[in-house]
């Protein structure tokens, strides 16, 4: 990775190429494995080597995705994501109605995408171990707040988040991955009207 801070995505097309559902599924199957090549990314999400070049090769345009130095016999192009994360801020957004659309079509997708996942861990959650199924959690939390507490607690959140993903990669480069698995960490927070 070329930069190890968010990104943050302000221009339309952008947008657009983001919020491609296959690019989706490409882009956090990289940022899971960190770098891969487009035949390894094809087995993930069961689509042909060819399809996914061209769609790699659109995420890189917009700067996404980059091609990452990998060891090997250079036969294959090796990608890994230019940045830690990525993000759209509502205050980059706000004044352009097209950007405004594509930011909504991309978190439906993104939403979609998530409950997919979530839904395939309900389906495979007896072969989890007792520690797994016990670690794991979900809640729903219903506080009464202003919009800069919300603000305020989404940092705090996202400061925490990234305290534990410091933690396991240090430990993976250290040479502890024993027991280690990736883990999907899904939060939302908004205002609602009963």
């Amino acid at each position: 990775m070329t930069s190890d801070q968010t990104r943050n995505i302000t221009d339309l097309g952008t947008l657009k190429a983001f919020a491609h559902p296959l690019r989706l599924k490409l882009y956090r199957a990289l940022h899971v494995a960190r770098t891969a090549t487009a035949s390894q990314l094809a087995d993930q999400v069961d689509e042909a080597v060819s399809l996914v070049s061209y769609h790699l090769r659109k995420l890189a345009e917009h700067g996404l995705i980059e091609e990452a130095t990998q060891s090997g016999d250079g036969r294959e192009r090796w990608w890994q994501p230019a940045a830690e994360g990525l993000t759209v801020r509502h205050e980059d957004i706000k004044d352009a109605p097209e950007k405004l659309a594509a930011q909504s079509a991309l978190t439906r997708t993104l939403l979609e995408q998530r409950v997919d996942l979530y839904r395939r861990h309900l389906d495979e959650s007896e072969s989890w171990s007792d520690a797994w199924r016990s670690a794991g959690f979900e809640g729903e939390y219903l506080p009464r707040l202003n919009a800069s507490e919300l603000g305020e607690l989404q940092r705090e959140l996202d400061d925490l988040i990234k305290k534990y993903q410091a933690r396991g990669r240090s430990a993976e480069e250290a040479g502890d991955d024993q027991g280690r698995e990736n883990v999907a960490i899904h939060v939302y927070g908004f205002p609602f009207r009963a």
